[in-house]
């Protein structure tokens, strides 16, 4: 059986470079568990999250479309995930 390189987690971080983004829905609940430090979400809120390459969140919104439009304001190429 052949064996693939594992990649480490620093290199996925680094993917991107800072110009890849992707957008997710998420509930106001798995925001707050998935980013602490997000003030307050009313419970029960369906939300959109841009978030950078690694995951970092970078802005939440009620909705895909903000969310794709701040992309393109801070020139983020947005790719989508299956």
């Amino acid at each position: 059986m052949e064996r693939h390189p594992i990649m480490p987690d620093a290199a996925f971080a680094g993917l991107g470079g800072g110009q890849i983004a992707y957008v997710r829905p998420m509930t106001s609940e798995a925001i707050k568990a998935a980013f602490p430090a997000v003030p307050p979400l009313a419970p029960g809120l369906s939300l959109w999250a841009l978030l950078n390459a690694d995951g970092t969140p970078i802005l939440v919104t009620d909705s895909r479309d903000a969310a794709l439009q701040n992309a393109r304001e801070h020139d983020l190429e947005t790719v989508s995930l299956h």
